[in-house]
């Protein structure tokens, strides 16, 4: 069978994404949710002219030569605007975010004033429209601040609630189980013997899911054994998941039971090999019954984590509404180490940043790049992507790059 390239790979598992349905959410809760809907302002901001500095409200035409004196007649606080006008020779004393009273248009601020008792000296001319934050300046009621699709960040927040909006309309969150296989694996902390090998992949590939927005059930390991297996994936089929990650046991061998397993429940698998590196025995499908889309992972913990990386967190944000491209998202680089001619599989090596050069970040491949050695993985910064068939490139040389995390 011929290995299919990463960007065909991927743009077939995104083309099933349908975004999620959708559930309102209070706007405290809100964060990091896509939006199903764009926000609209139910308010003008801000509601009317204020002012932007703690000063004198005047009428520019009062204070068009200086030094002059004005009668004050009191005070525009934010919160508690004043009842009055400001007429011909009088000023207001007024407070930043404060409402601009009747008659005022302009800000003297007050360190370029005098005070004694009620008469305020201006020592500084004024210009109409100066020091005031206009009426709608920000928004208006009526208008999209954030569009459907948008991810909603920390600053975000501070928008939509400007505009009056307490809840919001977010695509529901993917609802995403793992599922371990291997008589090999054991949870860490309870004390592997030598023949045994810890589970790890299920932590970073849970990680990663949740911060793509997924919620993450942990199913547990399966031993590998084909009735297991099957019972397994059909529990987890009917479990009410949108996404089902396998990790372990999508190669060929004796004891490789998922395929066949995901097969006998109705999962037509539409990819089982993948021209990469780490990570060529990996398959997507999906469940014609349940709709569930399945994604089963190598078991060996660095291919595990880069297949994730490009996958399965593509495939939970498409899940939510947001747009993501049918390739990886790479980032121009400049090598700091010359790199050997690369063959057919699409080539993910871990390297370090060292610097900068010419603007775009400096990086070197690390050593070892056996899939196995996980410090080499939580040492690395980025991902040094090698094209199918790239000749050798010298230091100094321009490379893309894959950031490991968001």
């Amino acid at each position: 069978m011929a290995l299919m390239p990463v960007e065909e790979a991927l743009a077939l598992l995104l083309s099933t994404a349908a975004p999620l349905d959708a559930e309102d959410v209070a706007l405290a809760e809100a964060a990091g949710r896509v939006l199903a809907s764009p926000v609209i302002a139910r308010r003008t901001t801000p509601g009317a002219d204020v002012s932007a500095m703690d000063g004198y409200a005047v009428r520019a035409q009062d204070v068009s030569s200086v030094p002059t004196t004005l009668e004050l007649i009191g005070e525009s606080a934010a919160g508690r605007p004043f009842a009055g006008r400001v007429e011909p020779g009088t000023t207001v004393r007024i407070f930043t975010g404060a409402v601009l009273p009747e008659g005022a248009d302009a800000i003297i601020i007050q360190e370029d004033t005098r005070r004694d008792g009620s008469a305020i000296t201006l020592i500084e001319p004024a210009t109409q429209g100066r020091h005031i934050r206009r009426a709608g300046g920000d928004f208006a009621a009526g208008e999209t601040l954030l569009p459907q699709g948008h991810r909603l960040r920390a600053r975000d927040l501070a928008l939509v609630a400007a505009g009056d909006v307490d809840t919001v309309s977010v695509a529901r969150r993917p609802r995403v189980a793992l599922l371990s296989t291997g008589d090999e694996l054991v949870r860490p902390g309870t004390g592997a013997s030598a023949h045994q090998v810890i589970v790890s992949n299920l932590y970073s590939v849970a990680a990663l899911a949740l911060a793509a927005g997924a919620l993450v059930t942990d199913l547990g390991i399966l031993p590998d054994t084909m009735e297991a297996t099957q019972a397994g994936v059909r529990a987890a089929l009917d479990g009410g998941f949108d996404v089902l990650v396998t990790t372990g046991g999508a190669s060929v061998g004796d004891h490789d039971l998922i395929a066949p397993a995901l097969t006998a429940q109705g999962v037509a698998l539409a990819v089982h090999k993948i021209a990469l590196r780490p990570g060529k025995p990996l398959m997507f499908g999906r469940s014609a019954a349940t709709h569930t889309q399945v994604l089963g992972l190598p078991g060996n913990p660095v291919s595990a984590h880069v297949c994730a990386l490009l996958f399965l967190v593509p495939l939970i944000k498409a899940l939510q509404g947001l747009a993501v491209p049918a390739h990886p998202e790479l980032e121009p680089a400049r090598l700091a180490a010359n790199v050997k001619a690369n063959e057919q599989r699409m080539d993910f090596q871990r390297a370090e940043i060292v610097g900068r050069a010419e603007g775009v970040p400096l990086v070197r491949a690390l050593p070892v790049q056996d899939s196995s050695m996980l410090r080499n993985l939580a040492r690395a910064d980025v991902l040094l992507v090698r094209r199918p068939h790239a000749p050798a490139a010298e230091a100094g040389e321009m490379c893309e790059i894959l950031r490991l995390e968001d």
